[in-house]
């Protein structure tokens, strides 16, 4: 009797990337199925149906990807835990003062734990995706790691650092040893219908950059179902002010701004101004200089390390991120004794924000990270 071939769960969004990935698994000998998340109801996001991968079009080009490659597609509603650990707690984060990173959140709590879950009803051994990463086991040490991707303009280890020993077993990132070029190049040479599609450079639900409607729309939903007003729920205007405390205008809600932000603050002085922390317990937002936005030492919280460190290390050097598209930079990580860490750079860092988070690298590897607060 034959081995029964493994069988892999292929993360579809209708784009090039996921679709070479079901490509290239196939071709290694898996035996593959398809699934697209569905995700939210773009209409009720307040958005337009052909500007997200949750639209129609991409469920399609996923759908005839599978049909070409002969694999089954399945379409799967995943729209109620969408909107609970990725839109709600998105809009949470600013009313908190802090500014969100919810592709971490997708990918953590969707990708790598709901899609997990379908993958093991439906019998799949792994769930492939179209991540630009790549995994490492190490055969004497029976550890499996996380590195950068070959190509460095497409690599996505900083959204995926809270990877955890049985996530990696589970997870094959077949296009981490690829260029997107190359990746094109296989879907034109295969015929794929999405080759040419461009890559989506926005948040899904946020398609048109304007994140303050889906905060307001929690709040407005927040206070229905509290049987209050929507003001309860969402901040109203307070003051920008200096930080010696004086008062320098009217700000239209902190969670309208983000840390190192600019333009849009409507206020008039002799030098350029910019958001240099969010402060909720008082509704102010503090306005600064450029200088003063630079700082060394970096605290973050709810910090994992994709191999755990041994117990007796306590600091380390490493390079380490603290946005996604954030060159990492050396420095020396302090590990505290109640889990959360210090990273103290060698060079002061622009616009620490909290709420992004901190990865930490040696090399390509990457080893962990956790939420800057």
């Amino acid at each position: 009797m034959e081995d029964m071939k493994k069988r892999g769960l292929i993360a579809m969004s209708g784009g090039v990337d996921s679709s070479v990935a079901a490509l290239l698994m196939k071709e290694a000998g898996w035996d593959c199925v398809g699934v697209t998340m569905k995700l939210f109801e773009n209409e009720s996001a307040g958005i337009s149906r052909e500007h997200t991968c949750c639209s129609l079009d991409d469920v399609e080009d996923a759908r005839r990807v599978a049909y070409r490659l002969d694999i089954p597609y399945y379409v799967c509603n995943f729209k109620a835990d969408f909107k609970k650990l990725v839109i709600d707690r998105f809009a949470e984060t600013y009313l908190k003062g802090f500014t969100p990173n919810p592709c971490i959140d997708c990918n953590r709590y969707m990708k790598f734990d709901a899609l997990r879950h379908k993958a093991e009803e439906l019998e799949c051994d792994v769930v492939a995706t179209g991540h630009y990463v790549r995994k490492e086991y190490d055969e004497k040490t029976g550890k499996f790691y996380l590195k950068k991707a070959k190509d460095p303009e497409k690599d996505q280890s900083y959204v995926l650092y809270f990877l955890n020993q049985e996530q990696l077993k589970h997870t094959e990132f077949p296009l981490g040893g690829l260029c997107k070029e190359e990746t094109r190049r296989l879907a034109a040479e295969h015929a794929f219908i999405n080759a040419g599609k461009h890559d989506s450079q926005d948040i899904c639900f946020v398609p048109d950059g304007d994140y303050k409607k889906v905060i307001e729309r929690y709040a407005e939903d927040s206070g229905k179902n509290a049987g209050e007003i929507s003001e309860a729920v969402l901040p109203g205007t307070g003051n920008f002010v200096d930080l010696n405390g004086n008062i320098l205008g009217t700000h239209q809600g902190f969670y309208c701004y983000t840390i190192g932000q600019r333009k849009g603050l409507g206020i008039s002085s002799t030098a350029p101004l910019y958001v240099l922390d969010i402060i909720p317990s008082r509704n102010e937002v503090v306005l600064g200089r450029n200088d003063d936005l630079f700082q060394r030492n970096v605290h973050a919280e709810n910090v994992s390390f994709i191999n755990p460190l041994s117990p007796e290390t306590r600091t380390l050097r490493v390079s380490a991120k603290i946005r996604y598209r954030h060159k990492e930079q050396p420095g020396v990580l302090t590990v505290h004794e109640d889990g959360s860490v210090d990273m103290l750079f060698d060079e002061p860092q622009r616009a620490v924000t909290k709420g992004q988070s901190l990865v930490l690298y040696d090399g390509d590897y990457v080893l962990g990270g956790g939420t800057i607060c």
